[in-house]
């Protein structure tokens, strides 16, 4: 893994100093401040109304920080999830959701206490809808792997600690376009959700040996499970 990363963090506000405290504990990986290597996304996240938003360029070097890389080939898409139901705001609608939900906290857990910085998917509405599916048992555990392509949103990058709060540095700021930059993002959300309805949701993807939330949890699989380690990319 690299060391050295250009960031850029989409926002109505120019943010010169950011901080932990104003983040929000709500976020995929609770609090933190969410930046992305795409300065496309990032003008995209800085416009959630067709109000003009700004771009914050930063450098931060990872040498003298503690990095837990969610897409290391040692984590797999449950651990993300795991993560994601413990910080979002998720709500139980049926006894298999609320059986799931503990299951995978429980057993698929990774401690990110220690971690300056985290880098791993992001849960646009999109995203976040997928993984519901899966919670719900309407998808398998492959489908929710694939589902994570769609939309080309790449990876986000999330200062956790002081320490990198302190590393990070301000390089600049660029005005975006409201209007053009919040039709983008509805059209990349749209563009996912059309993508999965056609292609990641059917029946007919199922692959031998994939799993539905209920087949985890009635097997009694846990993180470091064989069977889980065949079929999760």
């Amino acid at each position: 893994m690299k060391n050295k990363f250009t960031l850029f963090h989409g926002s109505r506000e120019i943010i010169e100093s950011p901080s932990l405290l104003k983040s929000n504990p709500q976020n995929d990986y609770g609090r933190g401040f969410y930046c992305t290597e795409s300065i496309e996304l990032a003008r995209e996240w800085a416009c959630f109304s067709t109000d003009d938003g700004y771009v914050n360029s930063y450098e931060l070097d990872v040498t003298a920080l503690r990095v837990l890389n969610l897409s290391d080939k040692k984590y797999n898409i449950l651990n993300w999830l795991a993560l994601l139901l413990k910080n979002r705001v998720f709500a139980i609608t049926s006894p298999v959701s609320g059986q799931a939900k503990e299951y995978i906290t429980v057993n698929f857990s990774v401690d990110t206490s220690d971690a300056d910085v985290i880098i791993g998917y992001r849960a646009d509405d999109s995203y976040f809808s997928f993984a519901k599916d899966f919670v719900n048992n309407n998808i398998t555990v492959q489908m929710l792997a694939s589902a994570m392509f769609l939309g080309n949103l790449g990876e986000q990058v999330v200062l956790m600690s002081g320490k990198a709060f302190e590393t990070i540095r301000f390089t600049g700021h660029s005005p975006v376009d409201g209007k053009i930059y919040n039709a983008k993002r509805l059209l990349r959300d749209k563009k996912a959700r059309d993508e999965y309805l056609s292609t990641g949701r059917k029946v007919s993807a199922l692959s031998e040996g994939d799993l539905f939330i209920a087949d985890i949890i009635r097997g009694g699989i846990k993180n470091n499970d064989a069977r889980i380690q065949r079929i999760i990319p």
